[in-house]
């Protein structure tokens, strides 16, 4: 029966770091120092990395100690070692297959340092060369029962380029300080074409026309922050405090944007100068969701997988992106209906065809960007292979590149919007369109 137990144990073990390896897509690159202390789990994720042929993994453990209530633990069986993404799937069968299974003794697994290889002062430093290009994760396994380790620990991944440089980007991500670069130079030029379309159109211009300014240009900073902070990771593998600036504005960005989408899908300054109590309440929602869910994405992204909380954090930032983007759909479709009532008693037929027309294209290009870049982009990540990692992060902007531009192009300051729109013949039309036309999503 322990037997049973231990090994259904493992399995369950070994399937979590298959699906947390499998579903990993940010890189933690950069150079990491962390303390262990009293840890007993049987694997430790640390980072999942791209190598080309030129790669290597620096390693260095300090003030190692250990201790069982069971034995005496054999230093061989702690270590650390390289799992391709290849044999992921072989390892998890493996384990299946023996109630004490330990990785360390796979053929699949690089043993890279054990603790039988530490110094007098219980610490070791070394280097490893990775000369089969691949995706690979580093893990720590302590295969003593009931053995808690204490340790610390700095890692190193990096690929030498052809001048002989360290490249602490994983191959597949070296592109995206241009990437980002690139994009941000998109939406400052976008930024200026808004400054000079709302100067053109001054009389027309509302409150949430400077909102939708301040939106361009906190995406803007965001991503020259982003270029930045993964330039020096390339570079020197720490983000010289450019992580910092690219968390505050990825936040006031997050915010603005959520609030954007749910003002304009009110009707907000340009159908009515107040909101209603319950577009109040979910302004209410998802403004401390965001929150969260920044505060959640910086976790993710300045720790890793070793933080014993980490898959939890992952799941929290999932399930509140999920809610916000359901709430902010609720808006757009009670306006809708609210059109579509107001239609059949205030009489101005052709106005409130105009109106029901731009919000139900409205809510089509909303849902259509929340699926893209949820969904889509999260199935480019996981198909592409490891050299084409920024092929999502290039969509995904792209995608959000085209959902800003039609959004603003459609709720632009114009002297003529189509909310006004009138005219004998068009009321005429319109009014025969409302009567054959429910106008249901």
């Amino acid at each position: 029966m322990a037997a049973a137990m231990g090994k259904a144990r493992i399995a369950h073990l070994f399937l979590t770091l298959f699906l947390l390896v499998s579903l990993i897509h940010v890189a933690f690159c950069e150079i990491k120092t962390l303390k262990i202390v009293s840890d007993s789990r049987p694997l430790i994720l640390f980072e999942k990395f791209g190598f080309t042929n030129m790669g290597h993994v620096n390693i260095s453990v300090s003030s190692v100690s250990f201790s069982s209530s069971l034995s005496s633990p054999d230093p061989n069986l702690f270590s650390f070692f390289l799992l391709s993404q290849e044999s992921l799937y072989h390892l998890l069968i493996e384990s299946q297959q023996s109630s004490q299974f330990c990785p360390l003794t796979s053929h699949y697994v690089l043993n890279l340092l054990t603790f039988k290889g530490l110094d007098d002062n219980l610490s070791s430093n070394r280097s490893f060369p990775v000369h089969v290009p691949g995706e690979y994760s580093l893990f720590f396994a302590n295969c003593n029962p009931e053995t808690l380790v204490t340790m610390g620990v700095r890692t190193e991944m990096y690929n030498l380029d052809n001048s002989g440089a360290r490249d602490y980007l994983p191959a597949g991500q070296t592109q995206l300080p241009s990437l980002y670069l690139s994009f941000f130079l998109a939406y400052f030029a976008f930024l200026g074409v808004w400054i000079y379309v709302c100067y053109k159109n001054k009389l027309s211009v509302h409150r949430i026309h400077f909102l939708m300014g301040g939106l361009l240009l906190m995406k803007a900073l965001d991503l020259l922050c982003a270029a930045e902070d993964k330039h020096y990771v390339k570079v020197s593998g720490t983000p010289h405090g450019w992580d910092v600036l690219f968390y505050i504005f990825q936040f006031i960005k997050g915010v603005l944007l959520f609030t954007v989408i749910v003002l304009v899908g009110t009707g907000w300054s340009f159908l009515k100068p107040f909101l209603q109590e319950r577009e109040k309440k979910i302004l209410m929602i998802v403004i401390p969701l965001q929150v969260l869910a920044n505060i959640a994405s910086a976790v993710i992204g300045e720790t890793g997988p070793f933080l014993k909380d980490w898959m939890t954090w992952n799941q929290v930032f999932l399930v509140i992106d999920i809610i916000c983007c359901c709430a902010i759909i609720f808006p757009i479709v009670w306006s809708i209906r609210s059109l579509r009532e107001t239609s059949k008693t205030d009489g101005k037929a052709a106005r409130n065809l105009a109106k029901l027309t731009l919000f139900r294209k409205f809510y089509m290009v909303v849902v259509g960007y929340l699926y893209f870049t949820r969904i889509v982009v999260a199935a480019l990540k996981t198909i592409a292979a490891y050299k084409y990692q920024w092929v999502s992060e290039a969509a995904g902007e792209c995608a959000s590149l085209a959902f800003y531009a039609v959004m603003f192009y459609m709720f632009q300051p114009v002297a003529k919007n189509e909310y006004f729109v009138v005219d004998d013949e068009e009321e005429e039309a319109a009014q025969a369109i409302l009567r054959e036309e429910e106008f249901e999503l």
